[in-house]
């Protein structure tokens, strides 16, 4: 061989300077290749979305050699080793010729081969130096790749070399260069494309106009010789005479005056065209790519935490976030990818139809209720949605969640056996105190007031003052602390929010708010939402974060009494109780069982729709990331299309949902359901015992109502028409004149319009009403009037 003839001074020199590093293996290479983007994979394995990890280089996956183009393998042992195939690591033929021209001080190419290439690219003490390598380096550059030749097969050597040069810009590895330079994988380059990264790995950043000649020059050899053979087995080189026969034919074809086509034809505009593309994220679906970011995220903090508590020398690069974590080779999700594509069509679809009525922005998440797995998570409508926050993580923002708070309210009030589902509650004009001298007046969304309507019908509807009512039965503080139990976690206080708190005034984020209904759903015991798969996740290169795998082991948290729970879903999932509010072909109607509610936030700014099934928990939000209210859409307009069409899908993929049978401690009475002791009791025998005695108090003031109007009798003394103020327990004043305490107060009308307030410890209510004066009969009685006295003239 070639190589047995180097000078024996060249080789020892070279054995002293590689010596320090034993030699890797192919697979060890191969091991170590970091891409610069992390796949984020589904339940099944499938990716669905590449995040990047690494700002500073773009690499792409490891690309088998036979994943390349046959003309991208040809293009690059023609421009870069021509006799790769029949030396032994070092070309002493082109070596010596280089040497000669250096020593006349002529431009020839260079001598490394491919294989001298890779022994630089694989080894950090033979990278060459921005000055050049001495001696030293270069003969031990030429002892390595001697023993890459000896322990690699040629393809090996070829696969390595392809996935590890670097190429134009970030570029490193003709999988990265492939996708952003031309928008394919290295399997589909054509003649022109292998030609052009050829070009690129003799000069990476050249100009234009100079990679054009470098690979024209590369198609013309690859015109002369013929092309090699595609993929040539490990053991295998083709033979070097076909290129001798190639080079005769063309040279022949030119002799007949044959007409030869120019391999270089429109290779201009492809460079042009190549260079002129700007980075992109690597190819293939982009469906999670908020998951996809905050996976990532978790998974760096937890490297960042094991690197200190291990005191590494590494930290510096960890806290740079360059390269990714050995355990991170993938971020394995616990995501169902065609539900993942169903819930962004339809969210893009929805937003798309809303457009003309100021909607950007939406975001959908569903669970699995028996696990707490994440099947879709639609951070935003994504890029090219025409929306400015297409960035922002719709599903961990925090916005008001409006009505939707009002199970949780009812939940926490059918607990405390306040109320029954039968329960009549008054939905009138209400005023509440607010702070130390304001008024909370809520009103219901058309404005209109029903008198007495039921639990059911309330809660189902989603009227407002009603719900209002039934909290101020239980306190601000309270309800507060069961929504902080159930997950919300609210900010501020209690007394911050005050009676709003009934209505959604608190900041909630879409993933919490999904998991509470989920927790409906499971009879009112709370777990973790998980979106690390720990299954079968270890095979896929993609160890989940420790707090991933301690979500998986936490146990169930009771936040609701399970009877309690039951009758607000069986509320929530009935049509005609809703039907009032919302009627009976809404989107709110599907074909199983499906507990489901709406909300708006104040001026539109958010609507949302969530709702689950017996296997399943969808949540939508619609609105404007930004706080713009949106023109006229509402829960029912907005979100609510975008979770009927997710509901759907999950039936036709799962089968109709099928309601849950109630659990032990409920009673059916009368068509109704009852917590076991608040059952009615038959007529004249009082209330149920297992009712709170508050649950017997009249909430505020029962008598009179806002917009009384009490006229006097003029046949009865005034002393005795006095008028029974009527309510709970607490303070009355009228016209800012206290008349005393408790849940019966006397008062001697006079005539005129009337303010009455009564205020307990927790609540205050004001209503307004009128007294007009008694007038005789008789001077009711019209009569004609006199004639005019006549004046006289003077």
């Amino acid at each position: 061989m070639i190589a047995a003839r180097a000078p024996a001074a060249l080789v020892a020199l070279g054995c002293a300077a590689a010596a320090a590093h034993a030699l890797p293996t192919f697979d060890e290479v191969r091991a170590a290749h970091r891409p610069s983007d992390i796949a984020l994979l589904d339940r099944r394995g499938e990716v669905v979305q590449w995040q990047r990890t690494d700002a500073t280089v773009r690499r792409g996956p490891w690309v088998a050699l036979a994943d390349t183009s046959p003309a991208l393998r040809e293009a690059i042992v023609l421009s870069e080793d021509r006799r790769f195939w029949a030396h032994g690591g070092v070309d002493w033929r082109a070596l010596a010729a280089s040497a000669w021209a250096n020593a006349w001080n002529a431009r020839t190419r260079g001598a490394s081969t491919v294989t001298m290439q890779l022994a630089g690219l694989i080894d950090d003490d033979l990278a060459r130096p921005p000055g050049g390598r001495d001696v030293a380096a270069k003969v031990g550059q030429l002892v390595r790749a001697h023993e890459l030749e000896a322990r690699w097969s040629k393809a090996q050597i070829l696969e390595a070399y392809l996935n590890a040069v670097p190429l134009r810009g970030e570029l490193v590895g003709i999988g990265a260069a492939s996708q952003q330079l031309f928008g394919k994988h290295a399997s589909g380059l054509d003649a022109l494309q292998g030609a052009i990264l050829a070009a690129l790995v003799r000069a990476p950043n050249a100009s234009a106009a100079a990679v054009t000649r470098r690979a024209c020059e590369v198609l013309r050899l690859r015109q002369q010789g013929g092309a090699l053979p595609p993929s040539p087995a490990p053991a295998a080189a083709p033979d070097p005479r076909s290129r001798s026969a190639g080079v005769k034919r063309w040279a022949d074809a030119l002799r007949a005056g044959d007409a030869v086509a120019d391999p270089c034809t429109g290779l201009a505009t492809a460079v042009a065209q190549a260079l002129a593309r700007r980075p992109g994220p690597m190819l293939g679906e982009a469906l999670a790519p908020h998951l996809a970011r905050l996976m990532w995220r978790e998974s760096r903090a937890e490297s960042r935490a094991e690197t200190r508590a291990e005191g590494r020398a590494g930290a510096a690069q960890a806290a740079q976030g360059a390269g990714t974590s050995a355990a991170a080779r993938a971020l394995p999700s616990t995501l169902d990818a065609p539900l993942q594509r169903i819930a962004r069509q339809a969210l893009r679809r929805q937003l798309a139809e809303l457009r003309g009525r100021n909607v950007e922005d939406g975001a959908v998440l569903v669970l699995d209720n028996a696990t707490g797995e994440v099947l879709a998570w639609v951070g935003s409508a994504g890029a090219g949605s025409g929306s400015a926050a297409a960035e922002v993580d719709a599903v961990l923002a925090r916005r008001q969640p409006g009505s939707t708070i009002k199970p949780f309210v009812y939940a926490l009030a059918l607990e405390r056996r306040l109320v029954t589902a039968a329960s009549r509650i008054d939905d009138s004009p209400l005023q509440l105190a607010a702070g130390a001298a304001g008024l909370y007046a809520p009103r219901n969304y058309d404005h209109a007031y029903r008198g007495g309507v039921s639990v059911r019908e309330a809660l189902a509807g989603s009227v407002n003052v009603p719900a209002v009512r039934v909290a101020a039965m239980l306190g601000p503080e309270a309800l507060f602390d069961r929504l902080n139990a159930a997950g919300l976690r609210l900010a501020h206080s209690a007394g911050y929010h005050g009676h709003a708190l009934a209505l959604g005034s608190a900041d909630v984020t879409l993933l919490d708010l999904a998991n509470a209904y989920r927790m409906l759903a499971r009879g009112g015991t709370l777990t973790p939402v998980r979106w690390w798969r720990t299954e079968g996740a270890a095979t896929e290169g993609g160890a989940p974060p420790a707090r991933a795998r301690a979500t998986v082991r936490a146990a169930a948290r009771r936040v609701f009494d399970e009877p309690a729970a039951w009758l607000v879903s069986h509320i929530l999932a009935d049509p005609a109780a809703r039907a009032a509010s919302f009627g009976l072909d809404s989107p709110l109607v599907t074909r199983g069982f499906a507990a489901v509610k709406t909300g708006t936030s104040k001026d539109m700014r958010d609507n949302w729709c969530i709702g689950s099934t017996a296997r399943h928990t969808v949540a939508v939000w619609v609105g404007n990331a930004s706080g713009r209210p949106m023109h006229g859409v509402s829960g029912i307009a907005g979100a609510a299309p975008v979770w009927r069409e997710l509901v759907l899908a999950l039936a036709a993929a799962h089968g109709p949902s099928a309601a849950p049978a109630p659990p032990e401690g409920l009673v059916a009475s009368d068509g109704e359901w009852y917590l076991a002791g608040t059952e009615p009791l038959p007529d004249g025998q009082g209330m149920a015992a297992g009712m709170s005695p508050r649950a017997a108090t009249p909430f505020g003031i029962e008598s009179p109502r806002a917009g009384t109007v009490i006229a006097l009798d003029p046949d009865i003394p005034p002393s005795a028409q006095r008028l029974v103020l009527r309510g709970a327990p607490g303070q009355w004043r009228l016209d800012g004149h206290l008349l005393g305490e408790g849940v019966r107060i006397e008062w001697l009308p006079r005539p005129g319009r009337h303010v009455l307030q009564w205020r307990d410890a927790w609540s205050s209510e004001r209503v307004e009403f009128e007294v007009r004066a008694a007038q005789p009969v008789a001077a009711s009685v019209a009569r004609p009037a006199r004639p005019a006295t006549p004046r006289r003239r003077g």
